[in-house]
């Protein structure tokens, strides 16, 4: 291959490389589009003939990408009427692709806020119910857990790994296999972001551990609502340490 072919090549987007499923790669791309805002909601999608121009695919991929996209909400396919891109309020929040294109294009925090007034709410509930069902096996796990932690403070990926372990123990217990799926989700979608993750400070992880062990001590003690609300302030306060700035929405405090 040329030095020029080679040079075209790595410059091509992602469609005009082949990956193994167009389809996929093109209603990535019309995710992303759509979320930018170049495809505003209540506007048509071009037809599809401009579509297979534009991505240089057939018509069965782009079928089958419009096909993808209404599934996660983005879009509405009526007969004679085109492709409507659907209002933001139709769209699935918890589609991994446009989770992540909604946080990338989020000019503020707002898309964040929301998944952690989420993810509090559920944790919550999920402590809630932990503080009634825990068996002494779990609650000595969750004491090793926030001891270990306690000795991990200068060490801030294994002490992320056992945070990680900590709460997903207590969702696991709780039972409620919808709630835990959604707050994995949701978290996996912003693991590896810096605005949701903020500095790997040392002073945070003290504070947060403390947090931690507040909420196993009600644990232990089967104490529900202490527990939950717990859970709540471990949550809410992290993350308006790590958010800053002084626009903190109301909504995160109640």
């Amino acid at each position: 291959m040329s030095e020029q072919s080679i040079a075209r090549s790595e410059a091509a987007p992602a469609w005009v490389r082949r990956p193994a499923n167009l389809a996929s790669a093109v209603a990535a791309e019309l995710v992303g589009r759509i979320v930018r805002g170049q495809h505003a909601p209540g506007t048509v999608l071009p037809a599809e003939p401009a579509l297979c121009d534009t991505f240089s695919v057939s018509r069965t991929v782009v079928r089958e990408a419009v096909k993808m996209l209404q599934a996660k909400g983005l879009v509405q396919v009526r007969q004679g009427s085109g492709t409507t891109v659907a209002p933001p309020a139709m769209w699935n929040m918890l589609d991994e692709l446009v989770l992540a294109a909604s946080i990338a294009e989020d000019q503020g925090l707002s898309v964040l806020d929301d998944l952690v007034v989420t993810r509090r709410l559920l944790e919550s509930d999920m402590a809630h119910t932990t503080a009634q069902l825990a068996t002494e096996d779990v609650v000595r796990s969750l004491r090793e857990l926030v001891d270990q932690m306690d000795a991990l403070l200068d060490d801030h990926d294994r002490y992320a790994d056992c945070d990680r372990i900590f709460h997903d123990l207590i969702m696991q217990t709780s039972g409620n296999r919808i709630a835990r799926a959604v707050v994995r989700a949701l978290e996996r979608q912003v693991g590896n972001s810096a605005r949701y993750v903020g500095q790997p400070q040392r002073e945070r992880r003290v504070a947060s551990n403390r947090d931690h062990r507040r909420v196993y001590e009600h644990i232990a003690a089967h104490e529900p609502e202490a527990a939950a609300a717990a859970m709540f302030s471990h949550i809410t306060e992290a993350w308006l340490v790590r958010r800053g700035g002084a626009d903190q929405p109301a909504h995160l405090r109640h």
